[in-house]
């Protein structure tokens, strides 16, 4: 079945690795006081095949040049709706990739199977994308499990990315929203050791139960399965959440990372003002960059 699903992407993109390049010339190189680093004048924007156990379709933007740059693994969300999934877009959150990138990181944001093309029907053996991430029944929602399978996504993703030359191999940061954040958080559980640091906005899962707004599914078994990552968790992490998020709102967000600290987890947890309609939805917003920047920057200044 996964050789089936490969061909599709495959003749969906026309190849199996590089498929599409596009560049872009930015501001010239600057300083960046904050982080110490110096701001990358131009980027290679292109869409790769990730050719690992579960084929995945992949957004790269990186800095024109040899290298070698760190890597930054970058996660999308999670839907439920299967026909939402299959609109999903090539890239989620082009501006924050595009401000990471022109920090020096080459930037990898998967569409995980089940999403996009992925999702959709495979006419000669009528199969369908898979889809890694569901928490099963609300009233025995397995949400650790859930963040696991999109840890082991991240890895795939990892060692692949790794074994190209112009990537740092020991210097990658992955970066999550959402129920993306919450697989972060679950593979810093594991602590690769080629991973220094995570960065998770707006993380968790089992919001909007049912539809509704500020409801989760089962916040008591989600803040148990935190104070479980964090157990084990030793990598350096940054949470950001607003206080307007109707999926993860402040009293959720602060019970998670405090559960996740009092384990032994290493968390630095932010709380921000209310943006826009609703928090939930920072990192997708370009208006937002110039707020977490420099948050991201003296984080990731402080783990080098």
């Amino acid at each position: 079945m996964y050789a089936d699903l490969w061909q599709f992407v495959r003749r969906l993109f026309g190849a199996v690795a590089l498929v599409l390049v596009l560049f872009s010339t930015l501001a010239p190189a600057a300083s960046d006081e904050r982080s110490g680093t110096t701001v990358i004048a131009q980027v290679s924007e292109e869409l790769w095949g990730i050719p690992s156990t579960i084929p995945m379709v992949a957004y790269v933007i990186r800095p024109v040049g040899d290298g070698p740059f760190p890597l930054l693994v970058m996660n999308h969300g999670v839907s439920l709706d299967a026909k939402e999934r299959s609109y999903f877009p090539v890239i989620e959150f082009r501006d924050a990739a595009l401000w990471f990138a022109k920090q020096g990181y080459v930037v990898v944001a998967p569409v995980r199977p089940g999403y996009g093309a992925t999702a959709m029907e495979i006419p000669e053996r009528g199969l369908f994308g898979l889809f890694f991430s569901g928490v099963g029944d609300c009233s025995d929602a397995n949400f650790r499990d859930a963040g696991l399978a999109i840890a082991s996504l991240d890895m795939w993703v990892i060692d692949y990315m790794s074994i190209q030359p112009f990537i740092k191999r020991d210097d990658v940061v992955v970066v999550g929203q959402s129920g993306g954040g919450w697989g972060a958080i679950a593979l810093a559980s594991q602590n690769p050791k080629s991973v220094r640091a995570m960065i998770g906005f707006e993380a968790g899962r089992g919001g909007h139960f049912n539809g509704k707004p500020n409801t989760n599914c089962a916040p008591d078994r989600l803040v148990e399965a935190a104070a479980q990552f964090g157990r084990t968790a030793r990598i350096p992490m940054l949470w950001i959440y607003t206080h307007n998020d109707s999926y993860f709102g402040p009293e959720l967000s602060m019970r998670l990372a405090s559960a996740y600290k009092t384990a032994g987890g290493n968390v630095e947890y932010h709380l921000l003002p209310d943006f826009g309609a609703d928090g939930h939805f920072f990192i997708d917003s370009p208006d937002a960059v110039r707020i977490w920047a420099p948050l991201v920057s003296e984080f990731l200044g402080r783990q080098r």
